[in-house]
């Protein structure tokens, strides 16, 4: 698998995103927005250094309880992606706002397409995944590509609405295998796309 994206927010500090291509990173994916109302206050400004370097960019939205159509409307006017922005929904528990429900989490990933004419893709742990979805087949959210967190040195193994996971956060920059460091940047999320550097540029809209 290709070690070579790292997913981040305000709470890391990022010294060189150059440093952190130099040293084999090839995309970003950034915390933009939570809930109806919250951006992350690095969004706009690390997307322009992370593009200005070459980096790939992606968004993450952190999905709470209720209001999904504001949620969306927030996320999009937010992050105003365009082909090469990857845009993904962050599907996991919530004890300050609450959680999202599974059914909210389908509307929500609906909406994007509808407004952008493609899928986001899905993050969340794998035991919540499991709870979530458990054997269903059916629900749309087989649509996204698939990304797992499971910070352990055995590969996730996803619900059965999914073949397979595309990509897996392996460590949380404490947890997990090493390297859990990115020159650069720092302790950090860091993910594993499963498949090649061509894949991974398709699946980000790169040509």
């Amino acid at each position: 698998m290709l070690n070579a994206v790292i997913d981040i927010s305000h709470h890391n500090t990022v010294a060189s995103f150059q440093q952190g291509k130099d040293n084999g990173i090839v995309g970003v994916i950034h915390k933009a927005t939570q809930g109806r109302t919250v951006i992350d206050a690095k969004y706009h400004a690390r997307r322009q250094r992370a593009l200005d370097v070459g980096l790939l960019w992606g968004a993450y939205h952190f999905g709470t309880k209720g209001n999904v159509g504001q949620q969306v409307d927030h996320f999009l006017e937010t992050t105003t992606p365009t082909d090469t922005d990857l845009l993904v929904l962050d599907f996991e528990p919530d004890g300050v706002s609450g959680t999202m429900l599974r059914s909210e989490a389908e509307e929500f990933v609906t909406l994007v397409n509808q407004r952008i004419g493609r899928f986001p893709g899905l993050y969340s742990g794998q035991s919540f995944l499991r709870e979530k979805v458990g054997s269903n087949t059916t629900t749309v959210l087989k649509n996204c590509f698939l990304w797992v967190a499971r910070y352990s040195s055995q590969q996730p193994e996803p619900p059965p609405a999914w073949n397979t996971f595309t990509f897996w956060q392996y460590t949380d920059g404490n947890m997990g295998d090493q390297p859990h460091q990115v020159p650069g940047i720092g302790r950090c999320d860091r993910d594993k796309f499963n498949g090649s550097l061509d894949g991974l540029k398709r699946l980000w809209g790169v040509t």
